[in-house]
């Protein structure tokens, strides 16, 4: 099969399984536990919906009861309205221990009218700093849109709406760690960060407008899980899940990565000359698309 072929393949199978999964969406009371915060985080429309409420006391979270390695996970949020300046929704897997891997969404809020800023971060063997930042082309808080992860260890792919707008690709040959080996669990919370959130820490956090609330529904995860092996439509997607895939996209699916990061991305590691006076991480000569 030809390169081109190859590519079209990958880009067909990950959108099959987006197809699939939108069909066998998961009950949240089968897949996560509460795990702080009282109750201001619910499950409720009969395990299809969570919520996860912010006040001056205490913010919220959960996690999912099982461990992941490798796969796709989708979820469909819906963020904090109005004034949300000093909050931050975080949605990320991630391992545990000083030397844990993490794969990041969060969503930092702003004032009213101002747009949040997605935060993207990968860390492999407790490491961290590798951040991109974007702004998003629609209003997040008016409608649910999904949020993907594609985790394979050739590449970590960071998806909205289906749009690619960050690949991280295994550097190992570079020296660069990838997180390959530790399972992770699915995490999210929301909580008060006015301190770094919002314009660094300049806009607070307004309490009259408490609770701040985010919801959740649509998660799908076509992935292999420490408990129960391979999803089958992880299996049926990607040829019997031996992972046998290429490390890009598609012509249109880097035209589309191209796109949002031209327009939309507003913060990259690669880029920050003063933060790497000396020359970048290894890894960002691989970044580009």
């Amino acid at each position: 099969m030809g390169r081109s072929s190859s590519l079209t393949t990958v880009v067909a199978a990950i959108l099959l399984v987006t197809l699939v999964g939108s069909a066998y969406a998961t009950n949240f009371f089968d897949e996560f536990d509460l795990t702080w915060g009282d109750h201001r985080g619910k499950i409720f429309n009969g395990g299809t919906m969570l919520s996860l409420s912010l006040d001056r006391v205490s913010g919220s979270g959960f996690k999912s009861k099982k461990e992941y390695l490798f796969g796709r996970i989708d979820m469909q949020l819906k963020l904090v309205a109005g004034n949300s300046a000093g909050t931050v929704t975080a949605y990320y897997l991630s391992s545990q221990g000083a030397t844990h891997d993490e794969i990041d969404f969060e969503f930092l809020g702003n004032e009213t009218g101002k747009p949040y800023v997605l935060h993207t971060n990968v860390f492999a063997q407790g490491k961290g700093d590798r951040e991109q930042q974007f702004y998003l082309w629609f209003d997040p808080t008016k409608n649910f849109h999904t949020y993907s992860i594609v985790w394979r260890p050739q590449h970590i792919i960071f998806l909205v709406d289906n749009l690619p707008i960050r690949v991280f690709n295994n550097a190992e040959r570079l020296g660069v760690p990838f997180p390959k080996s530790q399972p992770m669990r699915i995490y999210s919370s929301l909580w008060n960060a006015d301190d770094w959130a919002t314009r660094g820490g300049l806009v607070k956090t307004d309490w009259s407008k408490a609770p701040f609330t985010a919801y959740y529904r649509g998660f799908n995860a076509a992935a292999c899980t420490v408990s129960s092996g391979c999803d089958p439509r992880f299996k049926s997607s990607f040829g019997d899940g031996k992972l046998q895939v290429a490390n890009e996209l598609n012509a249109y699916g880097r035209r589309r990565l191209r796109w949002v990061q031209k327009y939309f991305m507003i913060y990259n590691y690669c880029s920050d000359l003063k933060r790497f006076p000396r020359g970048f991480p290894p890894e960002c000569k691989r970044s580009r698309v």
